[in-house]
């Protein structure tokens, strides 16, 4: 077995708990995204404002850092292919285990949650594979138009939704058509729930094919990370740690604060273009604090997490739609930003005490068994 590395552990851990940090509050208010208008509705009350903070910290921070792992994971797994002599073998299994992903995806989004981030990490793992062994020269060249193409994308997306939603016709029709996703969660039956997504299919998956070119980016900056030796304790790596925690903080902030701003499009312009920013800030942080605590209690449970990723992934949005949805406690819509964050730490809590009990008698999740 390959010797594992805490840091992505951890980290990894930190992700599937973050992501959770943004999609408690969609189960929260019944799929009602409203957050991502921002504070463009004008609306500073302090339940806004705590909203605003936790989103600041968690959205697309989280899945960033996420996908940047996943990038890290499938370079990491072609090496220890190549230390075998088993190259020629790795793409064909690389492919499939993306291929089992999207199945899985596609079952947690019909099933459990319109907003699968799986589906898409497959979808990217394949391209990429399929593109990483291209010299870095060609990929380098890539990543730059490929980058140049979806920031110009990002910004007119941006740029019409501000002026869209500037228009009281437009901003009511949105604003309606949220409401009634609320009413399908808050009364509709389970199967209509799964109806409902069937029947949106086209449309909720938009997202998850729209950030298809960010993901690649972000993959390929993974697989720079591990041929770059990131976290191997050499003067060089910690200079590269030292550059990335600085500006993927100075930087980060201040650009993912613009979120602040009372602009109906700030949110997705951060969520889209600037959250992996302080993604990557937050990986060099976590590797930071780790060299320096890195038996502590909460890592260690951090560690379990990311050891059992896609079963914690799954579970805590099983848990979230059984707490929120109408066909279970009916919990939606009737908390507040406080409690909305206390049912978040709930789930959180209970992902970590599965993940230790659970790695006790195994050595896997129980997703990742299948």
């Amino acid at each position: 077995m390959e010797k594992r590395i805490q840091a992505l552990d951890v980290a990894r851990g930190l992700a599937i708990i973050g992501t959770l940090g943004t999609n408690i509050w969609i189960f929260s208010k019944l799929g009602n995204y409203d957050f991502m208008l921002g504070f463009g509705l004008n609306d500073y009350s302090l339940d806004s404002v705590i909203e605003a903070i936790m989103l600041f910290l968690t959205n697309g921070k989280f899945l960033g850092m996420l996908t940047i792992l996943f990038g890290m994971g499938l370079e990491l797994k072609r090496q220890s292919f190549i230390k075998r002599n088993q190259e020629h073998i790795w793409l064909w299994v690389y492919i499939w285990s993306m291929l089992l992903l999207l199945a899985d995806g596609f079952l947690h989004f019909l099933f459990v949650f319109e907003y699968d981030i799986l589906m898409s990490y497959a979808v990217t793992g394949i391209i990429v594979a399929l593109l990483v062994r291209c010299k870095p020269k060609i990929l380098k060249i890539l990543a730059i138009l490929l980058g140049i193409f979806y920031t110009v994308g990002v910004l007119l997306v941006s740029f019409a939704l501000e002026a869209g939603m500037r228009l009281s016709e437009v901003r009511n029709d949105f604003i309606f058509s949220l409401n009634e996703i609320a009413d399908v969660y808050s009364k509709g039956s389970y199967i209509e729930q799964i109806l409902f997504r069937l029947d949106g299919i086209i449309q909720m998956r938009l997202e998850a094919i729209a950030v298809i070119p960010m993901n690649i980016l972000l993959f390929l900056f993974g697989v720079y990370l591990v041929r770059a030796k990131i976290f191997q304790k050499t003067e060089k790596s910690a200079e590269l740690r030292k550059k990335f925690l600085f500006w993927g903080l100075a930087a980060g902030i201040p650009l993912n604060a613009l979120a602040f701003l009372p602009f109906f499009s700030m949110v997705s312009l951060v969520r889209y273009l600037f959250a992996p920013l302080m993604a990557i800030g937050y990986l060099m942080a976590i590797h930071w604090i780790l060299e320096r605590k890195g038996n502590h209690f909460l890592f260690q449970r951090l560690s379990e997490v990311g050891r059992t990723a896609l079963s914690c992934y799954l579970l805590q949005n099983i848990a979230a739609s059984i707490l929120f949805y109408g066909w279970g406690f009916a919990l939606g819509g009737k908390f507040n930003s406080i409690g909305t964050i206390g049912v978040f730490m709930f789930i959180s809590l209970v992902m970590m005490m599965f993940a230790h009990l659970w790695l006790k008698k195994y050595n896997r999740g129980p997703f990742e068994m299948i």
